[in-house]
This record gives C-alpha cells, sequence and structure tokens, in this order.
C-alpha cells in the first residue's frame, strides 16, 4: 500500500518524465544488479547510468581477490560526490534510483539539490533513523572486527542467502551470488551506525521522494523504511511509501522484480502530465 502524501506535501508536477535515470548500487553489489531492473526505464526512453562507486569500476573477480588498498575506508560522502559529478555532468537534472547504501545516496543527493526526483529502495538509515534489532543483528559482524573502520568486509554466501536474498529460489541465490557479490567498505556501515555523514534536512527538500520497502528484508527492513519515511515527510515535496509484502533486500533483482520496477517507472512518470503509464 501507497502511504498518501499529506495535502501539504503536495508537489507541483514535473515538467516532463527525466530523459535520463543515475541509478546507484548498493553495498556488496556492481552496477549489474541493475541489469534486469533498469529495462522498463529504458523501454520507456529513459537513458539509464549506473556508475560503479569510487574504486569498483574493475571486474568482479578483482574487487574479490585484491580490492584497492584505500576501498575500506571508503566514506558515504566520498560516494556522494561521485555521483554528484556525474549528475553535473547531465544537461538536465536525472531521475535518482537507488538500492540499499544507493537508496541513502538518493537522498542525500536531494538534500543537496541534486536531480528532479528520487526513488529510494529498501534504503540504508538516514541519520536519526533507528534501525531496530533485526537490521542491527545483520550489521553486527560487520561492526564487531577489529579495525573493521577501515577494512573491507565481504557478504558471506550464507547471509547472502538469509539475510539479502532470502525470498528468492536457492538456485537464483547461489547463481547471483557468484555474479554480483563484492566486498563493501566498512567505513560505511560505522557512519551508517553512528549518523556520521547520513543526516539530511528534509524541510529543505524540494523534488519528489519515493521510499521502497521489502516485508521479507532482513537487512533493512520496513521498521527503518518507514522510520526514513516519517522523517521525511517533513518536506514541502511529494513524499511516498510504498511496501511489497513478500520481497527481501534483493528485491530489484530477485523473481518479481517486474513489478517493483514497473510500480516505481509509473511513480515517476504521474509526477509528469500527459505521460501514459507502463504497463
Amino acid at each position: 500500500m501507497t502511504a498518501k502524501t499529506p495535502a501539504a506535501n503536495a508537489a507541483k508536477p514535473l515538467p516532463s518524465l527525466p530523459k535520463t535515470a543515475v541509478f546507484i548500487h548498493g553495498a556488496y553489489m556492481t552496477p549489474g544488479s541493475w541489469d534486469s531492473f533498469r529495462k522498463p526505464f529504458e523501454e520507456a526512453g529513459i537513458t539509464v547510468l549506473a556508475p560503479a562507486w569510487p574504486l569498483m569500476d574493475r571486474p568482479v573477480e578483482a574487487l574479490r581477490t585484491s580490492p584497492p588498498a584505500a576501498f575500506g575506508a571508503l566514506t558515504v560522502g566520498a560516494i556522494a560526490d561521485h555521483y554528484a559529478q556525474v549528475i553535473r555532468s547531465l544537461p538536465e537534472p536525472p531521475l535518482l534510483v537507488g538500492h540499499s547504501f544507493g537508496g541513502l545516496i538518493v537522498q542525500i543527493l536531494l538534500d543537496r539539490g541534486l536531480g528532479a526526483a528520487g526513488i529510494a529502495i529498501d534504503p540504508a538509515p538516514i541519520g536519526g533513523v533507528l534501525v531496530g534489532p533485526v537490521s542491527l543483528g545483520a550489521a553486527f559482524p560487520i561492526l564487531a572486527r577489529w579495525n573493521g573502520w577501515s577494512r573491507p568486509f565481504t557478504l558471506s554466501r550464507k547471509a547472502f542467502e538469509t539475510s539479502f536474498a532470502n525470498a528468492a529460489p536457492p538456485a537464483v541465490q547461489a547463481a547471483e551470488y557468484e555474479r554480483l557479490v563484492v566486498p563493501a567498505p566498512g567505513r560505511i556501515f560505522y557512519q551508517a551506525a553512528s549518523f556520521v555523514g547520513t543526516f539530511v534536512s528534509p524541510a529543505r527538500r524540494s523534488q519528489p521522494l519515493l521510499l521502497i520497502a521489502g516485508g521479507k528484508d532482513r537487512t533493512v527492513t520496513p521498521f527503518v523504511v518507514k522510520g526514513a519515511y516519517r522523517k521525511q515527510r517533513r518536506s514541502p515535496a511529494r513524499t511516498d511509501f510504498k511496501l511489497f509484502p513478500a520481497r527481501s533486500h534483493f528485491l530489484i533483482a530477485e523473481p518479481g522484480w517486474e513489478e517493483v520496477a514497473y510500480f516505481a517507472l509509473n511513480w515517476a512518470r504521474a509526477l509528469a502530465p500527459d505521460v501514459r503509464q507502463a504497463a
């Protein structure tokens, strides 16, 4: 169910659907996680850009076996700066779509005044949002490591199956783990846990924002996403929430991803007048 936008948050329509979308992947993932999800947007005539995070523009096997020396200490701010450069190079503000930590980055970029609208899918928490015991448990192995602040962390196959892609069939879990899962910078998890560099000011956001949660997500639970939604509703711009009850944290690529992708696309299309929705 989509929460209704308060009357006070009624947004002016976009002059047109953005011609470009910037997709921002999450931790443990590569831009390949968007391979299916991006297709409906491209079929709608939108040019999709899906750059890798800083230091991650290299093959999966290379990231697994020899991540760059500075990768473990990569910060949320550095990732946001990287995408800000991409956005500023475009001729017009794009639609921003992010998954997991990419959803946090989307909200930070909107807070900076970048982008025409944002879609944050299972987003890592913005500053001030409590995560609850389930999400804290998923992050505990990262935060409990010695010097984890500066070291990469690789999600184990078991954790991927039980906490990340737990709604996907075993065959999909196995194939996608091999195809996509890479180390993540440890520092971003400490930042998320301590609210360092993750605060935004919703009252100054002027772009529409959609927050999406997966009901079976054991990494960023609906509790966390609803917490972000409550804060983001302070914006004068349109702010919506959508729950997909049967989906896990991997809802952008697990079976059923089409429902999520078309909902997100149609939400964006509804922001602009006289634009027909996708099937």
